[in-house]
């Protein structure tokens, strides 16, 4: 059995800041610096690592065919930039990323084509200005005794101190409501170490596949993915988590782990994915490319590259907007208000 790992990996930030290890990188044979050698390098860096070519039926040796007519020795940098950003557009893929001096290539279709089910405003009103805020979370006692947790991101490190206040700060709560939504994701093991303080018991949370050839369905057997009982005050009230089509990467495996979490609910949008752990190569001239190389699945060996589902679907809702109610956490409130269990008291290990 083994604990989850890859905290070396931060999982929106731009590969220019990873180290090149053994075990993130990939290195290709040295092609021409040129805009047919860097076209060449890019396509074979994909072809031979990427990971999901069979789950999103893409014909790469097509792709190759069609771009490869874009390319000549007279194109300025902006123009190839341009072109291969398009080609990689092909994989739609939140987690592949063309890296320059003058800017990013991405993808970001994975939420722009969905309603966004959040409002910054809505969130102002329940957070108030006395809220609370520790190893970037912004914690605070709703009304009716709810407690409210906001994590905009995994990027910023969450101590284990800094869980034990909070939790010792709600402890009178009925229960929980962590707001997830348009957190894009960051350092894995953040998202690990809060999951991790929702359960007494180490839990199968899914599973992860190493590419181990360069055919596109060269993979290692499902290997195991565990989740151990964090050290320090434990939740063991229920706990609502809410997410839109924003929520992604890291904070995709979040939702992952706590729907294996007792007293846990899922609710709000199917979340944006991004479960393919992101590797990163480089050109020949020098720019930087990141790419989903390893697939990740759920406990029942289901894949959650195109997101999760809720447990219970929620949108904002027009009417509620207009006289300051956010609706997914209006819902949320309702559940715990219902739940029989709510009375149960946080434990420390």
């Amino acid at each position: 059995m083994r604990k989850l790992y890859h905290s070396f990996l931060y999982l929106l930030i731009p590969v220019l800041t990873i180290l090149c290890t053994a075990t993130s990188c990939v290195t290709n044979d040295q092609l021409p610096d040129s805009p047919q050698g860097n076209f060449e390098a890019l396509w074979r860096i994909i072809d031979e690592h990427y990971c999901f070519f069979s789950q999103k039926r893409i014909d790469w040796q097509e792709v190759h065919s069609r771009y490869a007519r874009q390319f000549d020795n007279s194109m300025t940098a902006k123009q190839q930039f341009e072109v291969m950003t398009n080609m990689l557009s092909e994989l739609k893929d939140g987690h592949v990323n063309l890296y320059t001096s003058f800017n990013v290539g991405r993808y970001w279709s994975w939420h722009e084509d969905y309603p966004k089910n959040y409002s910054d405003s809505l969130l102002r009103l329940y957070l108030k200005t006395d809220y609370l805020i520790a190893s970037g979370l912004d914690y605070t006692v709703l009304d009716d005794n709810i407690g409210y947790i906001r994590c905009e991101t995994f990027q910023n490190g969450i101590g284990a101190g800094n869980l034990d206040d909070i939790f010792l700060h709600l402890q009178p709560c009925n229960g929980l409501i962590i707001d997830v939504r348009n957190n894009g994701g960051g350092n894995l093991t953040n998202a690990e170490s809060f999951a991790a303080r929702f359960t007494n018991e180490e839990l199968l949370v899914g599973y992860i596949q190493h590419k181990t050839g360069k055919g596109h369905n060269d993979f290692s057997p499902l290997q195991p993915e565990y989740l151990k009982p964090g050290k320090g005050i434990r939740w063991h009230k229920p706990v609502i988590v809410l997410t839109n089509r924003s929520v992604f990467s890291a904070a995709n495996e979040f939702v992952k782990y706590m729907k294996c979490c007792p007293n846990v609910t899922i609710v709000g949008d199917r979340t944006g994915g991004g479960a393919g752990m992101p590797f990163s190569s480089e050109l020949p001239n020098g720019w930087s490319v990141r790419f989903s190389a390893c697939p990740m699945y759920d406990r029942d060996k289901q894949m959650t590259e195109f997101g999760i589902e809720p447990d219970y679907k929620v949108s904002l809702a027009s009417e509620d907007f207009a006289r300051g109610k956010d609706t997914i956490i209006e819902f949320a409130r309702k559940m715990i208000k219902a739940s029989p269990k709510r009375k149960g008291l946080p434990n420390r290990n």
